[in-house]
């Protein structure tokens, strides 16, 4: 359904390779939100890097801190200590896409994609709106209102509207949970391929093993509450991949390692 396809292995260690120097540097973050005079310790002392053009998952179970520590990157609240470097050479652009996609009702498809270029000024926003909706696959919908997408179609609209500013970095925060696992498993192709053709740094969300292997160059496992990072894990799988690599043995034993680290 996308544009690109590349053949090239999809490992963390070629992106290391191409890229020396870190996109991000987190380092000794802990964060600890004082509720009615209770303290809790959300993450505690987390350090990692991440290199531009990779694709990088968060995974633990609930209560680990995955989506607070997406939102210190995103800027969004301030750690207790530590802190996060960005190496893009200039105050980053960076794009969100949730759990729902939040798009405006009143919008068409287009207008909801564009918003962002509108808010910039940018006299060119209807052409790469456009663009954008060819590149998800929603050609022939520019014009349809969010009561008439199924929950699939309204998440690539949020992921056009996400990438639409090419951000140097996306953020995504469990943007499939809500989605039926049939959909869910069809988006986690189409947000590959998304990511082979736009060659986009990203962070993401998941709770979901396969999922987080599918899609990732590298997993990063959280521990309970406070989280930290108990596993960092390069997914060696090739690219661009499909849906048979998850009846592979070396998908299996990637899940089997990703399990134990999780219980």
């Amino acid at each position: 359904m996308f544009l690109r396809n590349y053949s090239t292995s999809g490992s963390s260690q070629r992106h290391k390779i191409m890229n020396p120097k870190p996109a991000l540097a987190v380092k000794n973050l802990s964060v600890v939100f004082d509720e009615n005079d209770n303290k809790i310790h959300a993450l505690e002392n987390i350090s990692f890097n991440i290199h531009q053009r990779e694709f990088i998952c968060f995974l633990g179970p609930s209560g680990s801190g995955k989506t607070t520590l997406l939102r210190l990157i995103a800027n969004l609240i301030k750690p207790t200590s530590g802190e996060v470097n960005f190496m893009f050479g200039h105050p980053p652009k960076i794009g969100m896409v949730f759990q729902q996609p939040n798009l405006m009702p009143w919008r068409s498809v287009l207008d909801n994609i564009k918003l962002p270029l509108e808010l910039e000024n940018d006299i060119h926003a209807h052409e790469k709106a456009l663009d954008m909706i060819r590149l998800v696959g929603l050609t022939g919908f520019e014009d349809s209102y969010p009561r008439d997408l199924s929950g699939g179609m309204a998440q690539r609209v949020g992921l056009a509207r996400g990438l639409i500013h090419e951000p140097d970095l996306l953020l995504l925060d469990e943007p499939f949970a809500s989605l039926d696992a049939l959909t869910r498993e069809r988006m986690w192709t189409e947000l590959s391929n998304l990511w082979q053709a736009k060659q986009k740094t990203v962070i993401m969300v998941t709770h979901s093993i396969n999922e987080s292997l599918f899609l990732a160059d590298r997993v990063l496992v959280l521990t309970q509450r406070p989280g930290k990072i108990k596993l960092d894990m390069p997914v060696d799988l090739p690219r661009p991949r499909k849906d048979d690599v998850r009846y592979t043995s070396q998908f299996g034993k990637l899940a089997k390692k990703l399990r134990e680290a999780i219980e």
